[in-house]
């Protein structure tokens, strides 16, 4: 039981540090993108576009699988009847 609050302890701080320092790339990505919006870049494009990329391929994951469960799902109930 100890070693397990111990692992749980310890991913519970590595979570805490990793999200400290995604949270602070989060703030620079925001200082790079309002400043080159000012110089004329269209570095903010570019970054909305990653953004919208990465969404929807977790997505479209979700979304085929839950499909895939759904289809089966109808499948097993046709055969109960």
């Amino acid at each position: 039981m100890k070693k397990r609050i111990l692992i749980h302890s310890l991913l519970l701080i590595v979570l805490n540090i990793a999200f400290n320092q995604a949270s602070a790339q989060c703030a620079m990505c925001k200082t790079i993108v309002d400043t080159g919006t000012k110089n004329g870049s269209t570095v903010a494009a570019g970054l909305n576009m990653g953004i919208l990329y990465l969404l929807v391929v977790p997505f479209m994951a979700i979304s085929t699988f839950s499909f895939a469960v759904w289809r089966r799902w109808k499948a097993t109930q046709k055969k109960a009847l």
